[in-house]
């Protein structure tokens, strides 16, 4: 291509370090890493990530972990921790739904909403007091 001179044309600079899949996004400074989340926030939302699978089974750690999983290393494993957890408690609890043919799914559903409660609460008390915590007897999906 050449421009009104006769000349070559140049592409203009690109400015900062190409972006994740090297792509250098347009403006001026480029590419920015996500911004670090200070300690406050990160127990903040581990805690978050934990007791709102009470609430919205694996919704809640799932959104914790795709948000924040690049920012705070914490985060990544507690979200990941409490993901990996739900998801076991989902196929948990749909195990109780089909055995509830079997009078005994009923009590395979009381004993997944106890394990849900109890273990959510102890791990988010982890998280708040900025401690790692692994959950037992949970299926690795999301490392």
């Amino acid at each position: 291509m050449t421009d009104s001179d006769g000349q070559q044309a140049q592409p203009p600079p690109q400015q900062g370090p190409p972006g994740p899949y090297g792509q250098r996004p347009p403006g001026p400074g480029g590419w920015q890493p996500p911004a670090p989340v200070n300690p406050s926030d990160e127990r903040t939302w581990a805690m978050l990530g934990h007791l709102g699978g009470i609430l919205l089974g694996f919704i809640a750690p799932l959104i914790v972990y795709l948000v924040y999983k690049d920012r705070s290393a914490f985060l990544r494993r507690h979200g990941s921790q409490a993901l990996n957890f739900q998801l076991t408690m989902l196929i948990g609890t749909i195990v109780g739904a089909v055995l509830t043919v079997v009078i005994i799914g009923i009590l395979v559903l009381v004993a997944v909403a106890v394990v849900i409660i109890v273990f959510s609460i102890v791990a988010a008390m982890a998280a708040n007091r900025g401690e790692d915590y692994k959950y037992p007897m949970t299926i690795q999906f999301v490392s």
